[in-house]
């Protein structure tokens, strides 16, 4: 699949697992949810066992086995009041984001406790290996590393300074850092990422890039009645005749959401047929409803400030001409790999930090899309006019996008390699 082949050892039959990760079924918030939602079965598909610690609301199971899954929730108590006498002036100033701290820390202590007391002293579990993703379970890698000694690989979906455009919290950035030292492995999750860390200082031989991947099998437009597509457009008042542009995402800077909308009267004069229509949440949702009445093109842009199921993503990606998605980073972007398999063109923001770059290609024989600078409405207006300009032809990138992902893509295929780098680097620990 990408650039390393492992040449296996003697293949582990039934690897055994420990999976730390902030969001898993039911409570899923964004990619991270969906990554493990559908790598952890994927792998179970594959013969390994896999125990995973994650958060719990209060109103969970504290542990169950889901679609053969162990899923342990430990519950969190409100350390908030007391927390800020041993915080550092970085932790101080996140005001009421303390208590999210206080559950990112509790949560972690907890699960890597019942981690090495319960599952492996009490209950005699014998782990090949454990994995934590991004800096909400870092620390309950770290810990489980060196209370057993097993194999650790860190996966980092993102990094603070990619998050937050700049430098963001310290104490974020320490602990991805410090996961990393201690981590044997570091997956990622695109090339575009590799480079970025490997540039802040991190190891290049200890990095691996694997991508996400995607359900094709419910990712597919022959899925779709066309009355339901009908009457979706129908509702946002898009006739046969005109063409759907369709963004889904958090409403937040890095997005390029902004820059999109300023986008849209050139759009409109050269094509006024198009409109644009806006699905998601976030802080920027006043912002863009402003800038929308300010460039008076209310009747051709329709916001829907709405996290949808992803049952009604679908229905959209199928509706819809042509998908946009001018973010300013984004590690990998399963958005738009959504997008190009329900056989849609993409316009991708490719400046910067941009996974859209390992599988949206941009021209040739093989185009399935657009890249342009999500921080520029004039690049990103071409961008969308050029698709507009010839349908037919961007209808053929569709088509192909949807081959690129069913050769590339598929959770089967990642899984695979993901479990490939996890027995290597159980080899490599054993031989230390």
């Amino acid at each position: 699949m990408q650039a390393k082949i492992y040449i296996r050892r003697a293949k582990i039959i039934n690897m055994r697992i420990g999976f730390f990760v902030w969001e898993y079924p039911p409570r899923i918030f964004g990619g991270l949810g969906t990554y493990a939602e559908n790598i952890c079965p994927a792998i179970l598909d594959l013969g390994h066992d896999i125990s995973v610690f994650t958060t719990n609301d209060g109103t969970l199971k504290t542990r169950e086995i889901l679609k053969g899954v162990d899923v342990n929730r430990p519950m969190i108590v409100d350390g908030s009041n007391i927390l800020p006498l041993f915080l550092t002036e970085d932790l101080r100033r996140w005001g009421t984001g303390i208590k999210y701290f206080n559950d990112v820390l509790i949560y972690n202590i907890l699960s890597a406790a019942k981690f090495v007391n319960e599952l492996i002293k009490k209950e005699g579990y014998k782990f090949d290996i454990i994995c934590a993703h991004d800096w909400l379970s870092a620390m309950a890698g770290i810990t489980v590393k060196q209370e057993t000694g097993l194999p650790f690989v860190f996966h980092l979906h993102s990094t603070e300074w990619g998050r937050s455009m700049g430098e963001g919290a310290k104490t974020v950035l320490h602990m991805e850092e410090t996961a990393a030292n201690v981590a044997d492995r570091i997956i990622t999750v695109s090339y575009p990422m590799e480079e970025d860390l490997i540039r802040h200082g991190f190891d290049p031989n200890k990095i691996d890039v694997c991508w996400n991947g995607i359900r094709v099998d419910k990712y597919d437009p022959n899925r779709l009645a066309t009355a339901d597509i009908t009457a979706l457009r129908s509702r946002y008042g898009i006739g046969h005749e005109e063409r759907m542009i369709l963004f889904v995402g958090r409403l937040t800077a890095v997005k390029g959401i902004v820059s999109l909308v300023k986008a849209m009267p050139t759009v409109i004069s050269e094509h006024p047929e198009a409109k644009l229509v806006i699905l998601g949440k976030g802080e920027l949702e006043r912002t863009v409803s402003d800038l929308i009445d300010k460039l008076n093109i209310g009747d051709r842009v329709k916001t829907r400030f709405e996290f949808v199921s992803e049952e009604e993503r679908i229905l959209h990606y199928g509706a819809c001409d042509i998908f946009v998605a001018p973010s300013l980073y984004e590690p990998f972007g399963i958005i738009a790999l959504e997008a190009l398999a329900m056989e849609k063109p993409v316009v991708v923001g490719a400046k910067g930090i941009s996974g859209f770059r390992d599988f949206v290609i941009p021209s040739g024989h093989d185009q399935t899309g657009v890249h342009v600078d999500g921080n520029n409405s004039a690049d990103i207006a071409w961008g969308i006019n050029s698709q507009l300009e010839d349908i037919e032809g961007s209808k053929e990138m569709g088509k192909r996008g949807r081959r690129r992902v069913e050769k590339y893509f598929t959770w089967d295929k990642i899984a695979e390699y993901t479990i490939g780098i996890y027995e290597d680097v159980i080899g490599v620990v054993e031989k230390r």
